[in-house]
């Protein structure tokens, strides 16, 4: 019988080369792969071929499987495989339903182990030259859902909203322009606000406004989910740096021969 156990695994924000090399190392020792929506299928190329894998993905008003589904699957493969890693986007522990796989693997006793990730909340602005703090800009940020588990906006957003933090808010497109709103209601009506759909992959989309008509905006780009929102000062920081982000860009193309 093989030895049941469970990895989380953080397969980072999309760019298949932001994922770290104990997880590309743990991917190769794998049984079986549940991976989710947000993992680039090509992380799977490390996955050995006799393995199993399955995709399990949830995204917004489409889950392949419900969370217990996911759970169940995730203990029947352990058993009948042995390691079994759960492949999820960014880290496991942002946002990640961790808690509740690692629960229904003990509950199995089934051992687990995590590899964190790469999360979108910091990579994402990052890769667009976006600092989440920057001296006498602001010296600290949140990062909070856009919508709790009946769908209503966090109670975080209010109290992030009131503060000068820069605000990294995820999983909120369907509630963006409620959630601007409680900005402006907060007197922050002119801050800069960005939004990053399909961070560091090549269907990136950015677009840039203020707190006050970035819903409109966003509505006539086309921007949906998968998205992250950055509303702080530090936004207007990108437009200094700009030919920071050209000149980096043209070096990479050069030393990849693109």
């Amino acid at each position: 019988m093989p030895e049941p156990y469970l990895s989380l695994v953080g397969a980072g924000p999309g760019d298949p080369e932001m994922i770290t090399l104990k997880a590309i190392r743990t991917l190769q020792r794998a049984d079986a792969v549940l991976y989710d929506a947000l993992v680039n299928p090509a992380l799977l190329e490390y996955v050995p071929k006799t393995a199993f894998v399955q995709f399990v993905g949830k995204r917004y008003g489409c889950h392949a499987l419900s969370q217990q589904e996911i759970n169940r699957l995730m203990v029947s493969c352990a058993h009948k495989y042995g390691h079994v890693v759960r492949l999820k986007g960014g880290d496991p522990f942002v946002f990640g339903r961790a808690v509740e796989e690692i629960a229904a693997a003990r509950e199995a006793g089934i051992p687990v182990g995590v590899v964190p990730g790469i999360s979108s909340a910091l990579a994402v602005a990052a890769s667009q030259m976006i600092p989440l703090t920057a001296r006498g800009t602001t010296e600290s940020f949140w990062v909070t859902t856009g919508t709790t588990r009946s769908g209503d906006i966090s109670g975080d957003v209010y109290l992030a909203a009131r503060s000068t933090a820069t605000v990294v808010i995820l999983m909120a497109m369907s509630r963006l322009e409620a959630i601007m709103d409680i900005f402006s209601n907060s007197g922050r009506g002119d801050v800069p606000v960005a939004i990053i759909q399909n961070g560091t992959t090549p269907q990136e989309k950015m677009l840039t406004a203020t707190v006050a008509d970035i819903a409109a905006r966003a509505q006539a780009a086309g921007m949906g989910n998968p998205a992250i929102i950055i509303v702080g000062e530090v936004v207007g920081l990108k437009a200094a740096m700009e030919n920071i982000v050209h000149t980096a860009v043209a070096y990479e193309e050069k030393q990849t021969g693109m």
